[in-house]
């Protein structure tokens, strides 16, 4: 499919790279009530997912990023509009992430695709949705992209279509990104919580081979993911783990209309991460690169009148595709 010629033309202050990454986080006031329930896994794990429904006959099923849960503010942003358009939102809180520890040693990660798998059952068989549309952001985008062309043609047939957003599809590139002075804040923010979660772990199973002491002195996600999410979870190395796990290697099998949305000045993206080549020979991926935007940002105004640009894209996308 041809590059996408993007909608998106903010005004300052959203023209500015970091104020557009955060302004969620600062700005954002949305409240949704959700109708939280537990999904037990095989594995003797769980994640919760929180349900905000309108009693519709079609759901999204969203996907948040690195430490992100449902209440993510993109998130919640994508439930308020998405509601208001009488479509039902489940937002996933991978393992780990809705305010409780998972029970095993092994988390969520990157390229977990086997848990949406389980949460796309779970919900086809409780609730009996005609049409199921897939949104992922940053690393839940990357899961998503994985999880597609995994399935190829063998994607469950209520699944029209799907979204993801600043996607890390070759995380080897994202991680160098990342490690970038330009990005240390983001980089200090998301080893916090991981560290910390790492070092509940080393509690939870005592026996297990964890250097504590290397693990909290881990500078960038090389070194964590060689530390603990490799190991963990049964890959060679941090590089093993983002090769294994990138979804870009993917994209050529899925089925579905696909969009992608990443903003050309996101600074967690490496040059690698924009998949020009794959989507220009593709007949279902759809890639649409605006100039700005930041990372899961694309704000346009302080949610006046003409806010929310990403979720209308989302919602316009999907729109077009439902059958």
């Amino acid at each position: 499919m041809p590059i996408i010629d993007s909608t998106y033309n903010p005004t300052y202050p959203f023209t500015k790279t970091h104020f557009n990454t955060v302004f969620r986080t600062f700005f954002s006031r949305i409240k949704i009530n959700y109708s939280r329930e537990r999904l037990e896994l095989n594995d003797g794990d769980f994640m919760d997912l929180d349900i905000a429904s309108v009693k519709s006959d079609t759901v999204i099923i969203a996907l948040h990023g690195l430490e992100g849960s449902s209440e993510s503010t993109y998130i919640l942003a994508l439930s308020k509009v998405l509601n208001k358009a009488t479509i039902d939102v489940v937002a996933v809180n991978l393992r780990g992430c809705s305010g409780e520890h998972n029970r095993v040693l092994a988390s969520y990660h990157s390229g977990k695709t086997e848990d949406l798998d389980a949460v796309i059952n779970h919900i086809d068989r409780k609730y009996d949705y005609k049409n199921i549309i897939l949104v992922g952001y940053s690393l839940g985008g990357n899961i998503t992209l994985k999880y597609l062309g995994e399935q190829g043609v063998n994607l469950h047939p209520k699944i029209n279509c799907a979204i993801a957003v600043s996607v890390p599809c070759d995380l080897t590139g994202s991680s160098n990104a990342l490690m970038q002075k330009a990005n240390l804040a983001y980089m200090h923010r998301f080893l916090k919580s991981l560290k910390e979660k790492a070092v509940h772990k080393k509690e939870q199973f005592p026996n297990k081979n964890l250097d504590v002491k290397k693990l909290l002195a881990a500078k960038n996600f090389k070194d964590f993911d060689n530390l603990f999410t490799a190991p963990v979870n049964g890959f060679k190395d941090a590089q093993d783990y983002w090769t294994q796990n990138s979804s870009k290697p993917f994209l050529h099998a899925i089925k579905i209309p696909t969009l992608m949305v990443s903003a050309l000045d996101d600074t967690f993206l490496s040059e690698e991460c924009f998949p020009y080549d794959e989507a220009k020979e593709h007949q279902h991926l759809y890639l649409e690169t605006p100039k700005t935007g930041g990372h899961v940002g694309f704000n346009s105004t302080f949610y006046g009148k003409n806010g929310h640009w990403l979720e209308k894209r989302i919602f316009n996308f999907l729109s077009d595709n439902l059958k």
